[in-house]
């Protein structure tokens, strides 16, 4: 399964206020592999950007003035979106614009979201985590993610820390993809990791009793794997 995780940056909040995005981050996985085939752009608004967003991501007019406009990049963009899954964080936002660009440089573009599925992350952590906060930086901590970088915010920065996040939400395992499943560096990082997993296998706790908070938390993990994965969600072939 090829995925595109996604993120931008813009000169305002309301795209129907005429604001424009000047930045774009997509980070390509495939099979839960981090495979380095990224994109990122940043672009010429043809606007000013306003003083609140500028101070979020530090992005300015003078650093646009040599960037393509979006009808420029356009075609690239669609090529490379076309066909995956699209993970975002707060997803209405983002698409909202990068739907508007794209109707800018053609009136009979179909909207994203109709063209191939769309995982809202905040929507999948808001029913992991109910009443908790989710923003990016919230789950980079929940997860142990560093986001030491990020004193502003990126596309490029936040897309490659919210692909971190998902693979630790629907399965706990990153894999950056840099070295082949059959290579003898990959297995010798496979035999050490047995290695130390036998090691610490006598002194392990005794197994506590999940409770019923603890179940029912389990349960709606479940429900979100299975939704991510089409149904193919192992712990419940298993369960039944």
């Amino acid at each position: 399964m090829r995925q595109i995780v996604l993120d931008t940056e813009t000169t305002g909040l309301e795209h129907e206020q005429g604001h424009r995005i000047i930045e774009i981050g997509c980070v390509e996985v495939a099979n839960r592999r981090l495979t380095g085939n990224d994109l990122h752009l940043y672009l010429h608004p043809d606007r000013d950007i306003d003083e609140g967003a500028q101070a979020v991501h530090g992005i300015t007019l003078e650093y646009l003035a040599d960037k393509p406009r979006f009808h420029e990049i356009s075609s690239t963009l669609a090529e490379y979106l076309e066909g995956a899954e699209l993970i975002i964080h707060n997803a209405p936002f983002d698409l909202g614009f990068l739907n508007s660009e794209f109707q800018r440089t053609d009136d009979n573009y179909q909207t994203l979201e109709s063209r191939g599925p769309v995982i809202d992350t905040l929507v999948e952590a808001r029913q992991l985590y109910p009443g908790q906060r989710n923003s990016l930086d919230a789950l980079c901590k929940r997860f142990d993610i560093d986001n030491s970088n990020r004193e502003l915010h990126g596309a490029l920065l936040d897309a490659q820390l919210l692909a971190d996040v998902y693979l630790m939400m629907t399965g706990g395992q990153i894999d950056i993809g840099l070295l082949g499943e059959d290579s003898e560096e990959s297995e010798g990082l496979a035999s050490a990791g047995l290695a130390t997993h036998l090691s610490q296998a006598a002194s392990r706790p005794r197994v506590q009793r999940a409770t019923d908070d603890e179940r029912a938390s389990h349960d709606r993990y479940l429900d979100m794997l299975a939704k991510a994965s089409g149904d193919r969600c192992l712990w419940r072939t298993l369960e039944s």
